[in-house]
């Protein structure tokens, strides 16, 4: 870059030298003949040139050219008559020679045309600028004569080589200042790219290109005003965008309507693990501010869908359930197993018989509620899980045998009702546990009739104060201690403003609470909400 912007620094400087010094040249050389020509004008007029011309006094006419050419410092001034025949010259042994022996110039256009004009010619005194006028007889119109004034070019020469130095220093000067400038820019230039050169700026611009094609994640960049400046293959296909469509160049908010980098630009504050609903799509989303010293120039979104990252998860939970359903019911049946094996040995057969009965009708009859009033597998699969979890608590579970839910929407997330509805169960078995101890009830009732989903989980806990309702579904706010706690009901609420659904809390006759929970079965019914 030095190079090149001194290159073009010094042929810029050397042409405008270059025609400056032409320009200089010529200018001289021109002013130099308009003042010949005006001296030889002003000679040619005088009275006592006319009448020595007249008389065709020599020695008058040369002592007056010789006086004249010091006075306007003139090489010289020489004086013909009407033949240019030489009257005045500085040297002596040139009077009465034509004045076409130095030059070639007869001065035909002064003594024939009347002309005044200037000429440059290589004469006896030398090369020089001419100024040739013809001497006019003042009452009858006559030419007589003409008068030749000229400066030598070495003056000219002179002059110029003194405005030169003066010229060419400025452009020297100039050059060293350009040069100057360009090692300033780009210096500034190539901190600015942290000292790379452009070679490496390339090779770092492919890695950094191919690295955002291999990433899992989306990734969109936009710059201080809301511009997408970059963005990846999985971005798009994320997104469901067309893998062709040109998004670099376009506003955020004319592609994400609801996206939020905007206020990152604006609060310059990182947000991470923001789920988010983009395109009709549940995302995980992390959002950080790119500054460039203290300003904020752009915002880096990286994004993917919740349901890959809730795939482990489920699978980990499902895991979990089956593990925690396997443990309570070998813990029970373990029990039952013994109880049973004590009657027989005391031989109370008929109180053996009896429980044994009594396990079978209540399986039974829970899971002939499940299949008629529940069909949707996952969530029947999911109130068995609960019903032995609250057995295993030394709670009891009961689901109203009047419960009817086979209406459920086919665009409804299964995995995401049923993580809202295990929840507010399992907040109900921790609340009445702690509250009542073993024995104590939880009620679900569940019903479909209607434009509504609605469930009902009643529990026997110590309730939730009426300021400290809307509260409990923010995130990290619980009335339980610990840090692991306050997410279960944000988790609903988030599903709750998704689907246009809504819960209330509501206290229960001595003590206990009931959670209601209304899910829309139409997405006109979700507008609505």
């Amino acid at each position: 870059m030095i190079l090149s912007l001194g290159f073009v620094s010094a042929l810029q400087t050397t042409l405008i030298g270059v025609f400056a010094g032409y320009y200089l040249s010529g200018s001289l050389f021109d002013e130099i003949g308009q003042r010949a020509l005006m001296v030889a004008k002003t000679v040619a007029a005088a009275p006592s040139v006319i009448e020595g011309i007249r008389q065709r006094d020599i020695e008058a006419l040369n002592l007056l050219a010789s006086r004249l050419a010091h006075t306007n410092e003139a090489l010289f001034i020489v004086i013909g008559d009407h033949q240019a025949v030489r009257l005045a010259h500085p040297s002596a042994e040139r009077i009465g020679h034509s004045m076409a022996d130095d030059d070639g110039d007869d001065g035909r256009r002064a003594l024939i045309d009347g002309e005044s004009y200037v000429a440059r010619a290589e004469g006896s005194l030398g090369d020089s600028m001419r100024g040739k006028a013809p001497v006019i007889e003042p009452d009858s119109g006559e030419i007589i004569g003409i008068v030749s004034v000229g400066y030598g070019v070495d003056q000219v020469n002179a002059t110029i080589e003194r405005y030169s130095i003066v010229l060419y220093s400025v452009v020297g000067l100039a050059l060293l200042i350009s040069i100057l400038i360009a090692i300033v820019i780009a210096g500034r230039f190539k901190r600015a790219i942290f000292g790379l050169e452009p070679e490496e700026i390339a090779r770092l611009f492919q890695e950094r290109d191919a690295t955002l094609q291999s990433v899992r994640e989306g990734i969109i960049a936009i710059n201080r005003d809301g511009i997408i400046t970059t963005v990846n293959r999985t971005a798009l296909e994320t997104l469901g965008l067309d893998p062709h469509t040109p998004l670099a160049g376009r506003p955020i908010l004319e592609i994400l309507p609801e996206s939020d980098l905007l206020s990152v630009l604006e609060s310059g504050t990182p947000d991470f693990d923001r789920e988010v609903w983009l395109r009709n799509r549940q995302m995980i989303v992390n959002r950080l501010p790119v500054r460039q010293g203290v300003d904020i120039i752009g915002v880096v979104a990286s994004f993917r869908l919740r349901d890959e990252v809730d795939q482990v998860s489920r699978q980990l939970t499902r895991i979990q359930q089956y593990a925690d359903t396997l443990r309570s019911q070998t813990h029970e049946y373990s029990n039952k197993l013994h109880t049973i094996a004590g009657l027989i040995q005391i031989e109370a057969y008929e109180d053996a018989l009896n429980l044994i009965g009594s396990e079978v009708s209540d399986h039974q009859a829970l899971i002939h509620l499940l299949l008629d009033a529940v069909p949707d597998p996952v969530i029947a699969g999911c109130l068995l899980g609960k019903y032995n979890r609250a057995r295993e608590m030394g709670l009891h579970l009961h689901i109203d045998p009047e419960s009817r839910m086979t209406d459920i929407p086919a665009d409804m997330p299964r995995d995401q009702l049923v993580s809202v509805l295990g929840n507010l169960i399992d907040n109900a078995l921790e609340a009445t546990r702690q509250q009542v101890g073993e024995g104590g009830r939880i009620q679900l009732s569940m019903t479909d009739l209607g434009h509504e989903l609605i469930f009902e989980v009643e529990d026997q806990g110590p309730g939730i104060p009426e300021n400290a309702r809307q509260k409990i579904f923010e995130k990290g706010v619980s009335t339980k201690k610990g840090d692991t706690h306050g997410y279960g009901l944000h988790l609903v609420s988030q599903f709750l403003n998704r689907w246009g659904g809504s819960v209330t809390v509501d206290d229960l006759p001595g003590k206990g609470c009931r959670f209601t929970l209304y899910l829309p079965k139409t997405s006109k019914g979700r507008d609505n909400h």
